[in-house]
């Protein structure tokens, strides 16, 4: 594969002679080989290698070195380092290795060209892999903390995700939260795992409730966790002398039926991310 292509081959270009000053001054370039293609396309599956060939064009009067490089997907030059000649071309192959992990979608990548002085020119590369689109998440470890309510999302699937969430929580009066899924403010790569936290202002300081967490996205991705909780003022009980009080109000609770909501839902989650993996 690479044995092969591991012959730089140069060709030379006819000579400018109507405007050799203008020439020199425009410098070199590079561009994908074969000319009318303005960036680089490759299309397989995963664990595919693709072939493609890189020119550099030199239509100065002087000689120049470059080294090549790339960033975004695995690419492997046949020489890294190139010697073009005044007024030549050097057209160098190199492969595209898709990972064997990679779900199937588009990728964005640079060839890079960087000369002695520091000059550098680059090229996009697109990278389509692909398969099967699959989207799949799951909603995990559901705890409360505080005023906030801690979970993680997982993707499960091979494409990214923007998730929604909806809130439910039910306490021994009724019901004490009912958040509409609403988009949230994060983008889910195939294999990431991100752990958020969702505001809960004006939760019960005495209850035992009992909550669930929805989370859908495009594709038919959908999820549910449950948990349950039980808030005590553990303040108050040590004030008044023992835990008795905090048994008693409680079964005082259960025996009253009242309803309450929630507003507060302008605070935005809070983020961090754990990624497990994903091929990006």
């Amino acid at each position: 594969m690479l044995s092969t292509a591991r012959v730089l081959c140069l060709s030379l270009l006819a000579l400018l002679a109507t405007a050799p000053t203008a020439t020199a001054a425009g410098g070199w370039t590079v561009a994908p080989a074969g000319g009318g293609r303005p960036t680089f396309y490759a299309e397989g599956e995963p664990g595919a290698t693709l072939q493609d060939t890189v020119s550099v064009t030199n239509p100065t009067t002087r000689p120049v070195t470059v080294r090549l490089r790339a960033g975004g997907v695995p690419v492997t030059f046949a020489d890294t380092g190139v010697r073009v000649p005044a007024r030549t071309r050097a057209d160098v192959p190199f492969t595209v290795d898709v990972p064997a992990t990679a779900g199937p979608g588009d990728r964005t990548a640079t060839i890079v060209a960087r000369d002695t002085s520091g000059r550098e020119a680059t090229v996009r590369l697109r990278l389509r892999v692909r398969g099967p689109e699959l989207s799949a998440l799951t909603v995990e470890h559901v705890t409360v903390h505080g005023d906030r309510i801690a979970y993680e999302l997982v993707n499960r699937g091979t494409t990214p995700l923007t998730p929604a969430l909806a809130v439910h929580a039910t306490g021994v009066l009724g019901t004490l939260l009912d958040r509409a899924p609403r988009t949230l403010p994060v983008r889910l790569p195939p294999g990431a795992r991100l752990k958020l936290t969702e505001p809960w202002p004006g939760r019960p300081a005495l209850d035992a409730v009992d909550l669930r967490l929805t989370v859908t996205a495009a594709g038919g991705a959908h999820d549910t966790a449950d948990t349950s909780t039980r808030f005590v003022p553990w303040s108050a009980v040590a004030a008044t002398g023992g835990a008795a009080l905090a048994g008693g109000a409680l079964l005082l609770v259960r025996r009253r039926r009242r309803r309450g909501g929630d507003d507060g839902t302008a605070e935005q989650p809070r983020t961090e991310a754990e990624l497990t993996g994903a091929v990006m």
